[in-house]
């Protein structure tokens, strides 16, 4: 297992923490990310565990493999399937040497297994904060993992693409000095930090 395996494996982790705090009454709460509600979001975080784990295959699947999946009266139990399902599939035999198909990536291409699993690292890094910021607790990732996740972070284009719709980020934010890594990921990739759910009261 490469580094970038084992800290996508510990970032998903964390992430689970925050989702097992999630009842199914709260689905309809919002998100940091976009107009998407906390239902929408985890549907989509479920999705992407398996589509990314189909991808590590390293055969070329079409988008179905990565549809959202609703995550119905118990969010936790179906994300762990989902969580659990794509880090066995980074963990097999080869995958270091292989390359993953991601069609939602640049219109769709072929990435080396570990950029594309550094891609997968930051998404959860950020959707675990997206999660967490919508039920209003804390989130604390490994500082080795934030220093990957920041890396990839980092590398992310900017320009034009960040404005279309459906782009998988906003416009990157200013980062003031001292700010810390965790946050200097969430701006670079267009989050606020300070950002809270409407009207929450824990």
């Amino acid at each position: 297992m490469t580094d970038i395996q084992e800290f996508d494996a510990r970032a998903l982790k964390v992430t689970q923490t925050v989702v097992d705090r999630v009842a199914a009454d709260r689905l309809d709460r919002p998100t940091p990310c976009g107009d998407w509600t906390l239902g929408q979001l985890l549907a989509h975080m479920t999705g992407q565990n398996h589509g990314f784990a189909f991808a590590a295959g390293g055969e070329l699947h079409g988008r179905e493999v990565w549809r959202d999946r609703p995550v119905g009266d118990d969010p936790a139990e179906e994300f762990a399937a989902s969580a659990a399902a794509v880090v066995a599939a980074f963990g097999e035999e080869g995958v270091p040497e292989r390359e993953f198909w991601l069609p939602e990536v640049r219109g769709g291409q072929w990435f080396p297994a570990v950029q594309a699993v550094g891609f997968h690292l930051v998404d959860y890094v950020v959707h675990g904060w997206d999660v967490a910021a919508s039920i209003g607790v804390g989130i604390e990732f490994d500082a080795d993992v934030l220093a990957a996740a920041l890396a990839v972070a980092e590398a992310v284009p900017t320009g034009a693409s960040r404005e279309r719709e459906g782009a998988a980020f906003a416009p990157a934010l200013d980062v003031p000095a001292g700010a810390s890594v965790l946050d200097r990921i969430l701006l670079l990739l267009g989050r606020d930090p300070n950002w809270s759910a409407p009207g929450h009261t824990g």
